[in-house]
């Protein structure tokens, strides 16, 4: 029998929950995958869409991960300065096999300097804060760099995770995975990227944004992390 696979999720307060259950529902479908919630305690984890999500294990108790992923949402704001997440990054990362991120969870992989000088996807409105960690931002739904693999914003955890799960488990298996998820998107609408929504549905979208996005500027700032310009 070979042994598991151990893929591990950084679980966070106010994450978006579908950057996590996304990519989780896609790759706790790969043979011998454990899958792993980890965050400081065993409470309720509350995420963006109102609902708790349940760690499995903690920062501290979680084995050594084959695939370390970060997750993105509103709750970044408060981890470029926590030194117990960014440790348990590090440490992790340093041993995995992949290390990975969805949407602005590539900005907490950053601050953890896992990703300078390597290139990265990230949600559009947040990728320009990449270069802050030295990291390489491209507009693309997948980025794979070396054993750096990154999805952009949100629903690209999906597409994401079946990228992984072929790197992981090969293609056949992955192509399974989508027709068992029934994974066919077909959008009733035509504005998923910017370039297809239009100036003037960005501009409403920035505005309506914008306070978080000044509030996780300057917690980059506070956390002195963000220092390195590429």
């Amino acid at each position: 029998m070979n042994p598991p696979l151990h893929i591990g999720f950084l679980l966070f307060p106010h994450l978006t929950q579908l950057d996590l259950t996304g990519p989780v529902q896609v790759l706790g479908r790969v043979p011998g995958a454990q899958v792993h919630l980890a965050w400081k305690t065993h409470d309720p984890v509350p995420t963006d869409a109102g609902f708790t999500i349940n760690p499995t294990t903690t920062l501290y108790a979680c084995p050594p991960l084959d695939v370390l992923c970060v997750p993105g949402g509103f709750g970044i704001e408060f981890l470029f300065e926590d030194e117990e997440v960014l440790s348990f990054l590090r440490r992790q990362g340093a041993g995995a096999r992949y290390v990975t991120s969805v949407c602005n969870g590539a900005l907490v992989l950053g601050a953890a300097g896992l990703l300078r000088g390597y290139r990265s996807a990230c949600h559009w409105m947040w990728l320009p804060l990449l270069p802050r960690f030295g990291a390489i931002p491209v507009a693309e739904r997948i980025v794979r760099d070396r054993n750096r693999l990154s999805g952009g914003g949100v629903t690209a955890g999906i597409d994401f995770g079946l990228a992984l799960a072929a790197e992981l488990a090969g293609e056949e298996t992955a192509r399974a995975i989508q027709l068992a998820l029934e994974y066919d998107p077909q959008p009733p609408f035509d504005a998923g990227s910017p370039g297809r929504a239009g100036p003037e549905l960005v501009a409403r979208l920035r505005a309506l944004q914008a306070p978080r996005l000044e509030r996780v500027e300057a917690a980059i700032a506070r956390s002195g992390h963000g220092q390195v310009i590429v």
